[in-house]
């Protein structure tokens, strides 16, 4: 497991091995106890591509048709935030909602990437919720304002590579303060994670550190100020935010 870490001034990815930190890149120091650093979001995205509507149980849930291709939106760079970070509840929305996703890291620079391919660009994969002023969204009948607020990307706490986690059959699930809100697996996807960088790299050039949310399983539900919200999927770790 790697995951992107500051001590004082230093920023480096480092090497999780029981609580303690290996760096990759010679900080001065050593390695490090967990409890000493701050922990980041595990990339500096250029950009993160969010699929809609990619669950089955979620499909049904809503009892609408599964899409023929997926369905993507944008979120900016500006609404990342980490494990730990506050998610700001925006004054202008009444409504704002958790999405458990597991999200794609990229790590190599890429343009029409076929399928069989895909697994040679990931860098690897984490948490991510995909936080959403759901009646901001109905009201604008598309979902830029919506999903773009700061604080709304947040994800982490770490990268799973490809080797460690299989993403075939990964538990994904949500609490809000302990409470258990969704509770799916990544075979319930529609559009699995090479089906999605074929046709998003046939779009958009993937830079290295972008992101891919692969969408949200059923379950979404509605967060408060003063929330704890968990995203957890099995062989990753947990992403824990609290509403402000």
């Amino acid at each position: 497991m790697i995951g992107r870490f500051r001590s004082g001034d230093e920023v480096f990815y480092g090497e999780i091995d029981d609580n303690r930190v290996y760096p990759k890149n010679g900080v001065p120091g050593g390695t490090f106890e967990l409890s000493e650093l701050r922990v980041l979001p595990p990339a500096c995205p250029s950009k993160i591509v969010c699929v809609g509507l990619n669950y089955r149980d979620h499909a049904e849930e809503l009892s609408m048709e599964v899409p023929k291709n997926p369905i993507l939106f944008l979120k900016p760079p500006s609404a990342v935030i980490g494990q730990g970070d506050k998610i700001i509840y925006p004054a202008c929305s009444s409504r704002v909602d958790y999405e458990a996703e597991l999200a794609v890291v990229i790590g190599k620079r890429c343009k029409n990437i076929a399928a069989s391919r895909a697994m040679d660009v990931i860098a690897g994969y984490t948490c991510f919720n995909d936080v959403t002023a759901r009646d901001l969204q109905q009201k604008d009948g598309q979902w830029t304002r919506a999903k773009s607020f700061d604080t709304f990307a947040a994800f982490g706490p770490y990268l799973a590579s490809t080797e460690e986690l299989d993403v075939s059959d990964a538990k994904v699930s949500c609490r809000v303060n302990g409470e258990i809100r969704q509770a799916s697996s990544t075979s319930n996807l529609i559009f699995d994670i090479p089906h999605l960088i074929e046709f998003i790299t046939e779009i958009m050039t993937l830079e290295v550190g972008d992101v891919i949310a692969t969408g949200t399983p059923p379950g979404v539900g509605e967060l408060h100020r003063g929330d704890s919200v968990e995203v957890e999927i099995q062989g990753i770790g947990t992403l824990r935010n609290e509403v402000v």
